[in-house]
């Protein structure tokens, strides 16, 4: 878990946060009493009672007991201090209810000057939790010569915007997209190309990693027939690793074929790399390293022969059950490369943290890995490489077909250049403009999987993927686009009358919008999109009440604050949406 020193912290011109400036009268009157607690403020579900809400009063009643005759008494009490410590006229109205709530209704003029300065800046200040401190995210991460399926999008979006997360709490990512193009698998498919293939036929294909597959599959229904084939792959692997250079060039051509239709859904999904110009650092960038990282291990007695031969780490008193890092003919694993990626990243000083200290560390995926990355993660710390948190799996659930998990080697897959396809084939039905289709189907894409947990399964389903109503990334685009409209109508901007009263619901929505920066960094120090989601479904539902309520354009003295509030929340929005990878549409 991120460290999140300043979670609360927010910066509009040097001035802080609501809930901090309030958190610290309360201490100060606590301390004032001897009193030392955490302050914890809870939104009253009836915003009739106010902004917030504290049992301070209740929970520090047994320490002063003597004094009050019960915690209501002590509420008052407290009521009386509190005002005196308010220098920045902060709360309006303080009252106590039931047993001794102390319930605040903050300052309309506060309120006003922060819609002031998220417009004057564009944007809310976001916290800076990663001030100094560098990330490496890593996610997409497919394999070679197999398909980039439906499933590979849940890596390649929530990863994005994990690291779109990081960046704009301050840290420094750097985004890594660590591809599967080294491994027995190789082995195979250049066994299959050999004896069913044909080179001249892949390369002239339109979808040559189509042909790939299908020769992939073709391979495991041959293998169950004839088990001597699998020696024959992992003979070939081993000529692969050992530098054959027939080995070598069909091994090449594999990725080179795969990676010109992977760019093509990258671009088309808006998705970039920084790593090795873009492409990222696949396993094989690592090949070289394999073999000193197994010999290091051997040297300090960490990893061992087992008795079938294979090397394999051993944990100290059994922690988890051994780790294998080369087979008995000695060819390597997915263990093996990922440590000799986490040293070579660990002694790079690109990503190295200004006081030398190692970088944060996060890899996206799958949640079926969760206990490999619990066996590589306690290694390296035993090595002293990393430190507990500086390593973090973020785990995300499957697409499923209703009859189980999609597989390779059955063939049982859904391309997601079908998905992308299918989508804005949907999206066409609303409207005739391709680049607005577009954009609406990879919101709907992207909305409808960053929406949930990330280690939630997903089961596969079109009509919920593809489905532009409620909460869904086109209604994001449409509550966006329908601000911008309202802003494109209006006059030139006036001075807001300071006399006027501002409703609940408009208020509510003006708190909703301040509370940007902090959902933020609840979103990123808990590596969770979702949350964010959360907030601008409710921003965007709150918005479009007020909308539906209010009249705008055609108001007289509230006029000039109702267009603020209308831009500050498209402001928010499409700063929001944007961490998220989707793009707003200015009209729709």
């Amino acid at each position: 878990m991120v460290e999140a020193d300043f979670l609360y912290i927010c910066h509009y011109n040097n001035t802080m946060d609501k809930e901090l400036i309030l958190k610290e009268i309360l201490s100060s009157v606590l301390s004032d009493l001897d009193l030392v607690t955490q302050v914890k403020l809870e939104k009253p579900a009836d915003s009739n009672f106010g902004d917030y809400s504290s049992n301070l009063a209740m929970v520090n009643f047994k320490n002063i007991s003597e004094r009050f005759s019960s915690p209501k008494d002590f509420a008052n009490f407290l009521v009386d201090k509190i005002k005196t410590k308010d220098q920045k006229s902060l709360i309006a109205e303080i009252s106590v209810a039931g047993p001794g709530f102390i319930n605040f209704k903050l300052n309309g003029d506060y309120y006003l000057l922060e819609l002031e300065k998220i417009i004057s800046n564009k944007e809310n200040k976001l916290i800076n939790l990663g001030k100094n401190k560098k990330a490496i995210v890593e996610y997409s991460s497919p394999n070679i010569a197999k398909p980039f399926t439906i499933g590979h999008l849940r890596s390649t979006i929530i990863g994005n915007s994990i690291a779109n997360l990081l960046e704009a709490s301050g840290y420094q990512i750097f985004r890594d997209n660590h591809l599967g193009d080294w491994g027995t698998q190789f082995g195979k498919q250049i066994v299959a190309i050999k004896r069913w293939g044909n080179k001249s036929e892949i390369e002239n294909a339109e979808n040559p990693v189509e042909k790939l597959v299908s020769l992939y599959v073709k391979f495991h229904e041959e293998a169950e027939k004839d088990d001597s084939l699998n020696d024959e792959a992992r003979n070939w692997f081993k000529k692969l690793e050992e530098g054959d250079l027939e080995a070598r060039e069909i091994w090449q051509n594999c990725i080179d074929w795969s990676f010109k239709e992977f760019a093509k859904i990258y671009n088309y999904l808006d998705i970039k790399f920084t790593e090795n110009d873009g492409r990222g650092y696949g396993e094989s960038f690592f090949e070289k390293m394999l073999q000193p990282i197994i010999a290091e291990l051997k040297s300090l007695n960490i990893a061992k022969e087992g008795k079938e031969g294979a090397t394999l780490i051993f944990y100290p008193n059994d922690e988890f059950s051994p780790l294998m890092i080369a087979k008995k003919d000695g060819s390597t694993l997915y263990a093996t490369r990922d440590l000799a990626t986490d040293k070579w990243r660990l002694e790079n000083p690109r990503y190295q943290n200004e006081d030398g200290s190692s970088p944060l560390v996060i890899n996206e995926v799958g949640s079926e890995q969760a206990f490999y990355f619990q066996q590589l993660y306690r290694i390296e710390e035993i090595l002293g490489w990393y430190k507990k948190g500086q390593r973090v799996h973020v785990k995300h659930g499957l697409y499923r077909f209703k009859e189980g998990k999609m597989s390779t080697r059955k063939g049982n897959v859904i391309w997601l250049e079908e998905v992308l396809k299918k989508a804005k084939d949907e999206a066409m039905k609303f409207t005739k403009d391709e680049e607005i289709a577009t954009a609406v189907s990879i919101a709907a894409l992207k909305w409808n999987d960053l929406k949930r947990k990330s280690e939630a399964n997903i089961n596969f389903d079109w009509d919920e993927i593809l489905n532009l109503q409620g909460n869904s990334g086109p209604y994001m685009l449409y509550t966006y686009a329908r601000a911008k409209s309202i802003l494109r109508k209006a006059s030139p901007k006036e001075n807001i009358n300071n006399k006027i009263e501002i409703s609940l619901l408009e208020k509510s929505l003006l708190q909703k919008i301040t509370d940007f920066p902090k959902i933020v960094a609840e979103a990123s120090s808990e590596f969770a999109p979702h949350h964010l989601c959360n907030y601008l479904f409710d921003l965007a539902q709150e918005f479009n009440s007020f909308y539906n309520k209010f009249p705008i354009l055609n108001s007289s003295l509230e006029r000039q604050f109702r267009l603020n509030l209308v831009e500050a929340t498209s402001i928010t929005l499409n700063k929001g949406l944007s961490l998220l990878g989707i793009k707003t549409l200015e009209k729709m």
